[in-house]
């Protein structure tokens, strides 16, 4: 009596990439764009984000999310150093990008590209408090 061969489990298909959402796109981009920017800054200075549709000033950023499908978030310090949050929506997002001095005379100049997609480094409030 011929023994039965074992089978196999079937090899299982790769997954298909879950297709980016125009929050997501967003935010890669503007990762990429905040790094090339971050670039041609001398030691004196940082980025900073302009409000294109009003007057509120700059925000010193400091971190940026999404939240899917749509929802762009910037986190970060006002001129007076007051706590600030931009919530945009992809379709409404218009960015401008300046060099700022840095906050102090003391410290290094601060860059935030290389930590963008590192992961939420604010608090558990989601306004990137720090824990």
């Amino acid at each position: 009596m011929a023994k039965a061969a074992a089978k196999k489990p079937a090899a299982k298909k790769p997954a298909a990439p879950r297709p980016k959402s125009p929050a997501e796109w967003a935010h890669d981009r503007l990762v990429a764009y905040i790094r090339n920017f971050e670039k041609q800054l001398d030691s004196e200075q940082e980025i900073a984000m302009g409000f294109a549709s009003d007057e509120s000033g700059v925000l010193r950023i400091e971190g940026l999310g999404y939240f899917d499908p749509d929802i762009i978030s910037f986190y970060g310090r006002d001129e007076t150093g007051a706590k600030t949050q931009l919530i945009q929506h992809v379709t409404q997002l218009s960015v401008t990008l300046r060099a700022v001095p840095k906050a102090t005379e003391s410290d290094l100049p601060r860059r935030i590209g290389f930590e963008l997609t590192s992961g939420w480094l604010g608090g558990d409030s989601g306004d990137a408090s720090a824990g």
